[in-house]
C-alpha cells in the first residue's frame, strides 16, 4: 500500500528550540546585521569578507546545537508516511534528526559554491567550515556561501510546488509566512487537503481552513500526532 504524503514546509522557528537565532524575532539577525550588508549580492560584492565572516559565525554556531524534539518527531513519522520536507532554513538539523527528504528552498549552510559560471557545490566538513577570501574552486573562482539571497532567483520552488501539489496533508512549523516564494507554496495545495499550522506565535494566514496548533515545534508536534493519526 502506497504511504500517504505528509508535506511539510519548515521556517526558523522550527530550529529556534536547538538553540539557533532566528532572522527576524525580536533579537533576531537581522537585528544585529542588516539584511542588505549579508544577505544580498550587492553586500557581497561591497564587502565579501564581512559576508564570509557572517557564514563562518552561523557553521560555527551550528556545531554545537542539537536537532530538537521536533526534527526527531518528523523523522520519525517516515516509520508510517511518506514525509518530504520543504525548509527555509539553511542548517541540517533535519538531516541529522534522520529525515531524508528534505529540499532546502535558500540553500545550505554547510555547502558553498563557485562564483564562476557553473556554480558548482562543495560540500563543507566539520572540521573545515570556515571560508576566506582567496578559497576558490578547482576552476579558480571565489567560493561563497551557498545561501539563496534576497533578490536572488530560488532554483527549487518548482521542485516544492510539484510537492504542495501532491499533499495528502500540509503542515507548517515555525514560519511567519512572510517570506515569498515559499509563503506561497499554500497556494499550490489541493484545497480538499487538510493544513495544519504550529507556531506559537499569531501567524496570518490565507483564506483557506487552516488548523492551528499554538505551541513550538515539540510539543506541538506531538499534538499533531494525535490529531494526525486520527484522520489518516
Amino acid at each position: 500500500m502506497e504511504k500517504r504524503k505528509l508535506i511539510v514546509l519548515t521556517g526558523a522557528g522550527m530550529s529556534a528550540e536547538s538553540g539557533i537565532s532566528t532572522f527576524r524575532g525580536a533579537g533576531g539577525l537581522w537585528e544585529k546585521h542588516p539584511v542588505e550588508e549579508v544577505a544580498t549580492p550587492e553586500g557581497w560584492r561591497r564587502n565579501p569578507q564581512l559576508v564570509l565572516d557572517f557564514y563562518n559565525q552561523r557553521r560555527k554556531q551550528l556545531l554545537t546545537v542539537e536537532p530538537n524534539a521536533g526534527h526527531f518527531a518528523l523523522a520519525e513519522f517516515e516509520k508510517d508516511f511518506d514525509v518530504q520536507i520543504i525548509t527555509q532554513n539553511v542548517d541540517n538539523l533535519h538531516e541529522r534528526a534522520g529525515s531524508s527528504k528534505v529540499l532546502h528552498l535558500h540553500g545550505e549552510l554547510t555547502k558553498v559554491r563557485s562564483t564562476g559560471p557553473g556554480e558548482e557545490v562543495f560540500d563543507l566538513s566539520p572540521e573545515n567550515y570556515e571560508t576566506h577570501l582567496g578559497d576558490k574552486c578547482p576552476r579558480g573562482y571565489q567560493l561563497r556561501p551557498h545561501i539563496v539571497w534576497f533578490g536572488e532567483a530560488v532554483p527549487e520552488i518548482e521542485n516544492a510546488i510539484t510537492l504542495a501539489e501532491q499533499a495528502d496533508v500540509f503542515l507548517i512549523i515555525g514560519t511567519s509566512l512572510n517570506v515569498y516564494p515559499a509563503a506561497g507554496l499554500l497556494h499550490y495545495v489541493p484545497q480538499a487537503t487538510p493544513v495544519y499550522l504550529i507556531d506559537p506565535n499569531e501567524v496570518i494566514a490565507y483564506n483557506r481552513n487552516i488548523t492551528v496548533i499554538k505551541k513550538g515545534a515539540g510539543e506541538g508536534l506531538k499534538e499533531f500526532g494525535k490529531l494526525f493519526s486520527a484522520i489518516i
